[in-house]
């Protein structure tokens, strides 16, 4: 069993940690993501997947620059569990996530719902609800479904919708909310 397997860390995200206890304490805003500047020298993810079973608990981003071996590990973890397939998720959708997780102050792992669609998957689901966009953010590795036991669907959206740096959809019915990097917009209920 790996270490990612037994604590839930990635032996990169460790390093991180590690990386970032040494970082002077004043934070760097000049390469900071507007929604994060004041949240310090780090930025940290934390999800699980009740689809496949896999969890991430992993610092991303250190001093401004993110950590491209963490991003790859982000990409398999967001992937089309369907098919298998993985996309290049979009760095600023992990960071409007990130940014309402730390908003939300809960040590809960976000539960990933849904992050990248594969064409074939998003046409499926699209067949079975009128709720699924024919051109979803979802295809391009922009967009993440979401949900937390700990805070309902309107505090999440909230907290994302305080980020204003993309679109944030409540769906109560199924109690999740939907994040993404594109146009600042909302909508549901």
């Amino acid at each position: 069993m790996s270490m990612a397997e037994k604590t839930g860390f990635t032996r990169r995200g460790l390093l991180g940690v590690f990386a970032a206890t040494a970082v002077v304490a004043a934070p760097t805003y000049s390469n900071a993501f507007g929604l994060l500047r004041g949240a310090g020298d780090i930025r940290r993810i934390r999800m699980y997947s009740g689809r496949t079973g896999e969890s991430i608990d992993t610092i991303y981003w250190i001093e401004g620059k993110y950590i491209p071996e963490v991003l790859k590990e982000l990409n398999h973890f967001m992937r089309d569990w369907r098919t298998d397939q993985a996309m290049s998720m979009d760095a600023r959708t992990v960071d409007i996530m990130a940014a309402s997780h730390r908003l939300l102050d809960v040590s809960e792992p976000f539960m990933l719902l849904s992050g990248y669609r594969s064409p074939k998957t998003n046409a499926m689901l699209r067949s079975k609800s009128r709720g699924v966009a024919k051109n979803s953010l979802h295809m391009k590795g922009q967009a993440a479904d979401l949900r937390l036991k700990s805070r309902s669907v309107g505090q999440m959206a909230r907290a994302a919708e305080s980020c204003a740096s993309g679109g944030v959809g409540r769906y109560s019915g199924s109690n999740f909310v939907h994040m993404d990097c594109g146009p600042v917009r909302h909508w549901g209920g």
